[in-house]
């Protein structure tokens, strides 16, 4: 019995391997845009997830959105409580902590990139888990390819990766969904 679930957790453990490289080798060229800290190098990650939109809107449109983090929550339901300690705008700014609940976790947030209408990333640290979550706004003749990575570490992202492989990339699907949403509205409402 316990051979076979050793077995069994094995199994799982090297599919999920198999399909963090699938995922990096799809993500090109967007996971070399992006300057990922040497600790979160995706192929060295534990548990790694890439997603991208078309937004028929602007990049400053488009960031604007982004960086309004106390306004997640308000379209994002893998938002909670987020509050952006280092100012009263509710929005990132570079260097920019704050705190907020996501996937059942709170966490403490920094950013350590943020290059206005082109790229944000930020890091977030627990014990249990440590995550690089990094965004890029590349133009487009119809507007913006919204491009969201994060790349995690620590026993918690193991245990994601066996339990909830999808779970954070459908989160991220509709995070980006939203963001394509009111950007696009926005965007059409000054065209008017």
């Amino acid at each position: 019995m316990r051979n076979n679930l050793l077995l069994l957790t094995s199994i799982i453990l090297l599919s999920g391997c198999y399909s963090l490289k699938k995922t990096i080798t799809s993500a090109k060229p967007h996971v070399d845009a992006i300057e990922w800290p040497v600790a979160y190098k995706p192929v060295e990650s534990n548990f790694f997830v890439h997603n991208t939109i078309e937004i028929k809107a602007s990049p400053s449109t488009v960031w604007n959105i982004l960086i309004e983090a106390e306004q997640w929550p308000s379209y994002y339901s893998g938002a909670e409580n987020v509050k952006v300690s280092d100012n009263d705008t509710g929005r990132l700014q570079a260097n920019s902590v704050f705190t907020w609940k996501t996937m059942g976790l709170d966490f403490i947030s920094t950013v350590r990139e943020y290059k206005p209408n082109q790229s944000l990333s930020w890091e977030s640290n627990k014990k249990s888990i440590q995550g690089y979550h990094a965004w890029l706004l590349i133009p487009t003749d119809k507007g913006t390819l919204l491009v969201t990575e994060e790349a995690q570490h620590g026993w918690l992202s193991g245990m994601e990766k066996v339990f909830q492989p999808t779970k954070l990339r459908k989160l991220h699907d509709t995070w980006l969904l939203q963001i394509k949403n009111r950007s696009e509205q926005i965007d059409n409402t000054k065209a008017e």
